[in-house]
């Protein structure tokens, strides 16, 4: 597994979704609506782009009953001064960080990936 980010997106608070619109990912709040977009499609939908972040998607398999993984990544990127916005999906969990620090982030997951071998499943 070679980690990478898998582009830039945007965090944008909405009433509703535009037509047309396809985010990555939405979350209802009571103030309303969050979407996750990539930057492009912000850019071509007129959205604001002002929170930019890197999307790093970890391809270990994981539960969305796992307890830990996601808490010590982001503690560990947190000591670091990264931000870790974490959003799990059924099959992964993918990590949101300061565009600007991205390489710097990827480099810690590895260095935590390495140190992980032989209780990461495979």
């Amino acid at each position: 597994m070679e980690l990478k980010t898998q582009g830039i997106y945007v965090f944008v608070a909405l009433d509703e979704i535009p037509e047309g619109v396809e985010p990555f990912a939405t979350v209802r709040e009571y103030e309303g609506m969050t979407i996750v977009i990539s930057e492009d499609r912000a850019i071509e939908a007129g959205l604001p782009t002002d929170n930019r972040f890197a999307r790093i998607s970890l391809d270990v398999p994981s539960s969305l009953q796992s307890v830990g993984i996601t808490a010590m990544i982001a503690q560990t990127l947190a000591a670091r001064s990264i931000t870790c916005n974490s959003l799990a999906g059924f099959h992964r969990d993918h990590l949101f960080v300061q565009v600007d620090k991205a390489d710097e982030a990827l480099e810690i997951l590895r260095d935590l990936k390495e140190q992980a071998q032989g209780w990461l499943p495979n």
